[in-house]
């Protein structure tokens, strides 16, 4: 993520420890960009986690489409389903009640 740029930021305050400020600055005299690299990395961090619960726990309405598969809500879709899914791509997942999706055939 070098490189980013900071055009149409807002400045913020944030308060550290003073024991963090100098790690910062022994790697990269740019603090902005050094905690703005670090708040993407955990944003993305976060939104993974937050799928992974979602995949392990998921809302029992999505449980009710299963059955049907893929391949029929893909059809069901609107016209811009194409885009959205390769499904020849990925890898093949059921779900087991009580566990989730899990990889591979029924």
């Amino acid at each position: 993520m070098r490189g980013c740029h900071l055009s149409g930021s807002v400045r913020v305050t944030v308060t550290l420890p003073e024991e963090i400020l100098v790690e910062i600055d022994r790697g990269d005299r740019n603090r902005s960009r050094f905690v703005l690299e670090a708040v993407r990395r955990e944003i993305v961090r976060r939104k993974l986690e937050a799928l992974e619960v979602s995949l392990n726990h998921p809302h029992p309405d999505s449980q009710a489409l299963e059955p049907a598969g893929l391949q029929e809500w893909f059809q069901a879709g609107s016209q811009d389903a194409a885009e959205l899914l390769d499904l020849q791509g990925g890898t093949e997942i059921h779900w087991v009640p009580d566990q989730g999706w899990v990889e591979g055939k029924e």
